[in-house]
């Protein structure tokens, strides 16, 4: 499990930058930690972005930490995947969303989502996305586990493997944990990873600007 805090209620003041003017298309992944308790707040941020799309991959442990009623957006799950396909002429979901969005956000990445992405494993939906990313295109990572997982010595590993693969980490944050202990592993606070995205949103829309 992973440090959590009560939802922000939303932006601070001040933290606000400037938005894209082209309509962009992010795809959210979440996966099964604390951290997950998020997603509604962070999707819902999302979308204040104008000409804002937003898609979500959900894990399946994921789904027991928010309420799937409370996402406003399209939300996939791993049984969409074989649901879409029943012959060779039909798309493949994992594929399909790989086109479709210009920026992929994982918020939160737990410990063995990252330890499986690290290692090329693709064995659910949102790994298999990740796995056939194109890598042209910009991906965020936000890590979010227990303080005593942080630290072990391979997480430092994967969290490197991912940034040579060329995907960008908002970094994890110190808080108070689930278990009662302050430690480093909390998911990064919403409002940062929303400036990270509109900082990227605004990097790829000045080519579509000139």
């Amino acid at each position: 499990m992973e440090p959590v805090s009560p939802l922000e209620a939303g932006i601070p003041a001040g933290k606000n930058s400037p938005v894209p003017q082209k309509k962009f298309r992010v795809l959210v992944g979440v996966t099964g930690s604390v951290a997950a308790l998020k997603l509604p707040l962070l999707v819902v941020e999302l979308l204040k972005i104008p000409g804002l799309e937003v898609k979500v991959v959900t894990t399946e442990r994921a789904k027991h930490f928010y309420n799937a009623q409370e996402i406003p957006v399209t939300l996939y799950g791993d049984e969409d995947e074989w649901q879409l396909w029943k012959d060779r002429s039909d798309p493949v979901l994992h594929i399909e969303l790989r086109r479709w969005a210009d920026l992929m956000v994982v918020a939160p990445l737990d410990a063995n989502t990252l330890a499986k992405v690290a290692n090329g494993i693709c064995d659910n939906l949102l790994t298999c996305v990740i796995r056939a990313w194109d890598l042209s295109k910009p991906l965020l990572f936000c890590p979010a586990m227990n303080t005593a997982m942080w630290e072990h010595p391979i997480t430092a590993q994967q969290v490197e493997q991912l940034k040579g693969f060329g995907y960008t980490e908002i970094p994890c944050v110190v808080k108070k944990l689930v278990c009662g202990d302050e430690g480093q592993g909390a998911m990064a606070e919403v409002w940062t990873i929303l400036e990270r995205v509109k900082r990227i949103l605004e990097e790829l829309d000045v080519p579509r600007q000139s």
